[in-house]
Order: C-alpha cells, then structure tokens, then sequence
C-alpha cells in the first residue's frame, strides 16, 4: 500500500515540480487527444462518442438488456414510435440508444442534448441569417455587383444547418437514431413544441420554402448533423424511414399526456451489480472490474436510501486503480457524495 502523500500530483506545498509527467492517462471518457487529429471526414472525427462510450470497449457491445427492455425497445422499432425512457441517473438511459445503432448498424447516434433554453428550433435546423446578409454586402460591393445578390438569395440553402432532429427526418432507407437526452430540464412548452413533429415525421424551413420555385428542381443543399451536404425539396424534410428516437428523462417532471400517449415509455430500474461490472468493464477493462467489484458492492448498498450516479463510482474505482492510495474506501466515498438532500 502506497503512502498517502505518494499519488498526489499537486502537493501544496507552494515549491515548483515536476510532478505534472507523473500524471496516468485520462480517463477514456475524458481522453480529448484525439481532438488534435486532422478530421477524416467520418462522423464523430473527434472521438466524443467513444469518450461517451469508453473508447474501443464501447458499453454498446457490452449492453445487455433485459426481458421488459428488449421487449419495449422492439414495440417503439416495430410501432415507429418514440421511446421514452425515464430512471435514475446512470441507470442506462443513453447506452440504449447506442446499443441499438450499434447493434442494428444504424450508425452515429444523433444525440441533442436538452437544457432550460432548448427550443424546437435548435433541434431542426440553424439560419445564419448574419453570415448571409454579411455575403451579401459584400457582393454587391465587389467586382461582380449586379450577379452577386441574387446568387446570395439562390444560396440560402448555404447558411442552413440542419440539427439533430432534423437530419433524423431526412429521407433514408434506413432509420437513424437519435437520443433526446434530458428531455425533463427543458422548458414547459418544448415536450409539446415536438408533438407535430414526433407525429407527422416532417418540417418546413421557411427561408426554403419562400424561393423553392427559383431553385433548379426545388432543390437546395444544406448542411446536416454530420456535416454532410444534403438536399431539401420544396423546403421541406420528410422521412420516409422514421428514425428510432430515445427520449431521456430522470424524473425531474412529469409530461403532457399528449406527448405521452404517442410514446412507448420505459421505466429502467437501479442497476443490479451485474450491469454495474459490465458498465466499468467496458469503460474501464476487465481487471478494473475486478479489483472495483468491492466498490460496486458498496455502491448498491448506498443507493438503496441515497441518489447516487454511475459516473461517480466509475470517477472512483479509476482514481483509485491509477493512484492505489492509502485510504481507498474513505477517498471512494468522497467521490460518490448522494445527489439527493437528507430527510
């Protein structure tokens, strides 16, 4: 057992070291090396969903669901509906949408994550009406003034950005996935904002709609979530394939019963040891199990009266595993503090 002072980097003791070149790989969650990479054109180029998925042991291949999960997951594919999955925080409400792209070869989970200030908007598509009337001026100022407008107008399609939802929607053979992630921290009006949407399978884009009969086949390209041009007919975008959409929520609120009512919902229990291992298994590899599963065992003694998440037993069992200090259990329960205030 090392002593305790050994596996700490910064010391306090207000005299410059060295100690930064002692410091162990990151997390593979946390790994952002891969940022300085050049892009190769493929989506998630900057490896955030192997951060999210633990790298190349991704929690996906790992993912085993049970009978009322398999079987609710299946109803929302074979009924094109959307799937609500409500439960505590690291329960595995995100992982299922992975594990289902995965497995079915859906490709990169389309994921739009939700705050306070989310609007319907954000998730179809973004107008950069600035860059466009910057353009613009520019044009009509340059060598080629006269032409230059007007190739703007017809351009539109140039400024557009589709978001998550709406290259979900874009016409595909074959339905993407994507993760609604924290649908309860949104504001009040968005779960029915997306009502029309979840249920039609399609959206306008005014700013494409206005010049469609000047466009060549009603025809303009965009941008979508990948980065990828594609084009939209009529300025409109209609899936002919409806993508498997995974709503998250851990409780915070409850939902109108119109939005209820068009989704398949899914209640996910607290995780049982088992799927605890295989969730730092994955993240972690198999000998962190191993030496962890004390922690895990603790871990599920806890959250049996407190709130706790996932993220912080796998922020425990790899701090400890990295540094092997002296007061393991102690430093463990610094790291898994509950979420939820004592009664």
């Amino acid at each position: 057992m090392s002593e305790p002072s050994e596996w700490l980097i910064y010391r306090g003791a207000g005299e410059p070291h060295e100690g930064i070149e002692q410091l162990p790989p990151p997390p593979p969650w946390r790994d952002f090396a891969s940022r300085g990479a050049p892009a190769s054109g493929e989506p998630d180029a900057d490896g955030s969903a192997d951060r999210r998925l633990g790298g190349h042991r991704h929690i996906a291949e790992l993912h085993r669901p049970g009978a009322e999960e398999l079987e609710m997951i299946n109803a929302a594919l074979y009924l094109r509906r959307p799937l609500l999955v409500t439960g505590t925080p690291g329960a595995g409400k995100s992982t299922l949408a992975h594990s289902v792209a995965h497995e079915l070869g859906l490709g990169r989970v389309l994921r739009w994550p939700i705050v306070s200030r989310t609007t319907l908007l954000d998730g179809l598509y973004h107008y950069d009406a600035i860059a466009r009337l910057q353009d613009v001026q520019i044009a009509a100022h340059g060598a080629a003034a006269g032409t230059g407008g007007a190739a703007a107008a017809d351009g539109v399609g140039s400024y557009i950005r589709l978001g998550p939802l709406g290259t979900a929607l874009l016409p595909s053979d074959r339905p993407r996935v994507l993760l609604i992630d924290e649908l309860d921290k949104s504001d009040i009006d968005l779960p029915n904002d997306l009502l029309n949407v979840l249920e039609e399978g399609e959206f306008g884009i005014p700013e494409l709609e206005r010049i469609a009969d000047r466009l060549p086949d009603g025809e303009a390209e965009v941008l979508d979530d990948d980065g990828d041009k594609v084009k939209v007919r009529g300025g409109r975008v209609q899936c002919t394939s409806f993508p498997f959409v995974v709503l998250t929520s851990n409780g915070e609120r409850d939902f109108p019963a119109p939005l209820m009512r068009r989704c398949i919902h899914l209640e996910l229990g607290r995780p049982d040891h088992q799927r605890l291992a295989t969730f730092v298994r994955a993240h972690l590899g198999d000998e962190a199990a191993r030496s962890g599963d004390d922690l895990i065992a603790h871990f599920l003694e806890r959250s049996r009266s407190e709130l706790l998440a996932t993220d912080q037993l796998l922020n425990a069992i790899y701090l400890t595993d990295a540094a092997a200090p002296a007061g393991r259990d102690r430093l463990a329960d610094l790291l898994i503090q509950r979420l939820d205030r004592p009664r």
